[in-house]
């Protein structure tokens, strides 16, 4: 039975990859950071299935800034695949904390191939790279020969990170791979970032219990893709006879206004009533259009993209829906029942 070691497991990325390596037949074991509040809530069905035969998942709590216990974790669990997902990974928020996300996101990554290099040195390594590394880009679409120009705390982490990565795969032969996955969505996705933002708000208007979507900059257009199909990517990376680098995207580029128009129109809402724009939410850096070209993943791993831009909005609208109908039918089953007046 192989063993996964994720960092980052708790995330959109690493729930479905834990789903997707389960099925696979794998003992997935992830790192989880010590809360006073839980927050497993994306892979706590997995726990629910866990009586299924071959259905093997286990949770260490550390740190990815804690170098020591990573090399215990390795040491103790022998993995012979590491995805490396954990990150300081909102955008925004990076440049508010720069020195955290640089630590994190960036020096995170330095610990734990050290962990792989002195520890299990034949284990397969999996580095989440970005698309934000791009930055103010020169070509498009973006390629795996594209120079980057990162255009936030959070991008140049990510872009230090990428190449410690080929560094180690050049200096010790670690089997070591970068994605640089354009952005990618899902119902799963955290309410902080602009799609989950818009169709969470979306619902919350259609159902009245919202009125106005505070939004910054609209015209920024992104290469838009569904999560779990992103995570089979990663997976494919680590099963080829040479490690490489692959950018993984649909090679579609929308606007921040398109996704929240598309959004609206599902539910039949005039957004034009609804969304105001707010200064807090734009960039001291913009990026203002990122497109991939995953030929190369196409090729050589077999993966193309398969949701489209429409059927993503709308997936996420109804799994919004579904969860806050879910909600009120709950709610009201607990209120109590008014006595019969005679």
């Amino acid at each position: 039975m192989k063993k996964a070691f994720i960092t980052g497991i708790t995330g959109q990325d690493g729930s479905y990859l834990s789903e997707f390596l389960l099925e696979k037949g794998y003992e997935v074991h992830g790192l989880i950071r010590r809360s006073s509040t839980f927050n497993t809530g994306r892979i706590d069905h997995i726990y629910r299935d866990l009586h299924q035969e071959n259905n093997k998942l286990f949770l260490h709590y550390g740190d990815i800034s804690d170098s020591s216990n990573l090399s215990k974790l390795l040491y103790r669990i022998q993995p012979s695949e590491v995805y490396h997902l954990a990150a300081q990974s909102h955008v925004r928020t990076s440049f508010d904390i720069p020195e955290y996300t640089g630590d994190i996101s960036g020096l995170g990554t330095v610990r734990i191939l050290e962990a792989v290099r002195e520890v299990t040195p034949k284990a397969r390594f999996y580095q989440a790279g970005s698309s934000e590394m791009f930055g103010r880009a020169k070509e498009f679409p973006q390629n795996e020969k594209t120079p980057f120009h990162p255009r936030s705390p959070y991008a140049i982490a990510k872009t230090y990170a990428h190449w410690i990565t080929a560094n180690y795969r050049e200096s010790y032969g670690i089997f070591a791979c970068n994605g640089i996955l354009f952005n990618h969505e899902s119902p799963r996705r955290g309410e902080t970032f602009v799609t989950r933002k818009i169709t969470r708000a979306a619902v919350r208007i259609k159902m009245g219990l919202q009125d106005k979507l505070y939004l910054g900059n609209l015209e920024a257009m992104r290469d838009w893709g569904y999560a779990p199909e992103y995570v089979e990517a990663m997976w494919l990376m680590l099963q080829q006879n040479e490690a490489d680098d692959y950018v993984i995207a649909t090679g579609e580029s929308h606007s921040v206004k398109e996704f929240l128009l598309e959004a609206f129109r599902i539910l039949d809402l005039d957004a034009e009533k609804h969304v105001q724009i707010d200064p807090r939410y734009f960039r001291p850096c913009e990026v203002d259009k990122l497109l991939g070209d995953a030929s190369k993943a196409g090729q050589k791993l077999g993966w193309l993209p398969k949701t489209t831009f429409h059927d993503l909005v709308r997936l996420m609208i109804d799994a919004d829906m579904a969860e806050l109908e879910q909600k009120h039918t709950e709610h009201a089953s607990e209120l109590p029942i008014p006595e019969e007046k005679h």
